[in-house]
């Protein structure tokens, strides 16, 4: 049996701390449900549908057992026993929702980030504040990546402290994207690695 690719997640996932893995995998599984409903959206009125019903069935995991949906369930297990509430996880949605529109407003875009990369730092004990501009930036990017969305016209200077780090490895290689002024290098090369490895070092 051939071993699959890496992927670029297989490398962040190596700079994330091993006693919070799962609860990262569990963030990240339920953003790439979201994705997966727009990816796939051949009707945009009925993938609205398909996201109010991850918008609602989060929102309803701060009362309610989860349902019998892997994700919800490990989010369930792995984000609220540690203090992340249903509702926050929520609002990642209207950041996908927008990429269903024709014209997708970018602040939204840009929300969806902020929102990630703060939950990301409520995992490792640090203000939310710390990463969400770096989450944004990255959403952006992000969306490129996945849908030919614009890259940002300028890339931000990234200095993250060391607490936030495991996360912002993600902005340092959005920020390596708007640099090159495109989307077309392949996930987990050589260059990307390094990328991370060196903003996970010095926090640039």
């Amino acid at each position: 049996m051939r071993a699959q690719p890496q992927t670029e997640r297989d490398l962040v996932r190596l700079h994330w701390p091993v006693e919070l893995r799962a609860a990262f995998d569990a963030l990240f599984a339920i953003d790439d449900a979201m994705a997966e409903v727009v990816a796939t959206a051949s009707q945009p009125a009925l993938a609205a549908i398909k996201l109010a019903w991850w918008r609602e069935s989060l929102e309803r995991l701060d009362d309610a057992p989860p349902p019998a949906e892997p994700r919800l369930r490990a989010a369930a297990e792995e984000l609220l026993a540690r203090g992340v509430k249903g509702t926050h996880l929520a609002r990642l949605e209207d950041g996908w929702l927008t990429l269903l529109e024709e014209a997708a407003d970018q602040e939204r875009v840009r929300r969806r980030g902020a929102v990630l990369f703060g939950l990301a730092a409520q995992l490792l004990g640090e203000p939310a504040a710390d990463v969400e501009q770096a989450g944004a930036t990255w959403a952006q990017v992000d969306a490129a990546r996945r849908f030919g969305k614009p890259l940002p016209q300028s890339a931000p200077k990234l200095r993250s402290g060391p607490g936030v780090r495991p996360i912002t490895v993600l902005a340092a290689l959005a920020l390596r994207d708007i640099r090159r002024g495109d989307t077309s290098e392949p996930e987990a090369t050589p260059g990307r690695a390094w990328t991370l490895l060196r903003h996970r070092i010095t926090g640039r």
